[in-house]
């Protein structure tokens, strides 16, 4: 176990065993087995920290968030990723620390793990919270791999191509970034600076962009596991969508008429729209964590 302060909030990191090795687990707030718990799952090419500013505006509620498999320290576990082994590892987490049924919270990716968690292991969910994620993407079809994580990431996923120097460089890789230079702070340089691994000589991010792609082809019906635990979503669920991408663009990920659709097809699910955050900022700005965490603390008086 290793402890930091992130926010001010006490962090610690554990690790758990799941197959082809052992996830790195963050977790915030008490150390306290009956202390109000949330589980919450990061993006695509994340890590456990994108939740700082959400344990910030928490104190006194455990959250815990690992690196999926293929991400941040949990990079080097061995063998397939994909919904249903994201799920599985997440199932781990709760057993490793006797986790009791609680509130699961994912963003974009983590989204679609979450549902698919819910799924695979119904018992250990009361209720679900999909951020920007979760139900089906606009993706147009008949794109080959790397045309459909191009058409959802961009440069997001082109930067797992490249290195680095060090964190510096990475860190001015990223300020610029339009998703980013309006709420840059120390809790995002922190994000930064522990995504990178070392590569030889140099520093890579931390996810590869196989991974990436294996991910986004199976999230997109690149097998049942969506398909099935879509149809069989039942726990309560809540879908978090904003209005503006992963580069600040108007629209995000939902475009107005495909989101019409989607909730359609989710009549169940209940929808919320936060105006003023992007993909990211929804999460990982002041504003957003303290937008989730202000969502989290009605979710946990239910």
């Amino acid at each position: 176990m290793t402890d930091s302060m992130t926010g001010t909030v006490a962090h610690r990191t554990v690790e758990v065993p799941v197959r082809g090795g052992a996830l790195t687990v963050g977790i915030w707030g008490p150390d306290d087995p009956d202390a109000p718990t949330v589980v919450l799952i990061h993006g695509i090419t994340a890590s456990h920290l994108a939740w700082s500013h959400t344990a910030a505006h928490l104190p006194g509620v455990r959250l815990v968030a690992p690196d999926l498999r293929g991400r941040g320290r949990s990079n080097v576990v061995s063998g397939p990723a994909g919904m249903a082994a994201h799920a599985d590892d997440l199932a781990a987490v709760f057993a490793h620390l006797d986790l009791r049924p609680g509130i699961v919270v994912g963003h974009s990716m983590g989204a679609f793990v979450a549902v698919a968690l819910a799924h695979r292991h119904p018992e250990l969910v009361t209720r679900l919270v999909l951020v920007d994620g979760g139900l089906p993407l606009a993706t147009p079809p008949g794109l080959t791999a790397d045309e459909l994580v191009a058409a959802i990431l961009g440069p997001t996923a082109q930067r797992l191509r490249m290195r680095f120097a060090g964190p510096e460089a990475y860190l001015d890789f990223w300020r610029p970034h339009p998703a980013f230079r309006q709420v840059w702070d120390d809790i995002i340089e922190a994000y930064f600076a522990y995504d990178l691994v070392p590569d030889g000589d140099a520093f890579r991010p931390a996810t590869s962009y196989a991974t990436t792609v294996e991910d986004t082809v199976d999230l997109n019906g690149g097998s049942t596991t969506m398909i099935d635990a879509l149809a069989g979503l039942g726990h309560p669920t809540t879908f978090v969508t904003v209005p503006r991408g992963l580069q600040d663009e108007v629209p995000g990920l939902y475009p107005p008429t495909h989101l019409a659709t989607v909730r359609d097809a989710h009549p169940g699910v209940a929808h919320e729209e936060w105006d003023g955050f992007n993909h990211y900022t929804v999460v990982m700005s002041d504003a957003g964590g303290r937008r989730i965490a202000e969502h989290l603390r009605g979710e946990l008086k239910r």
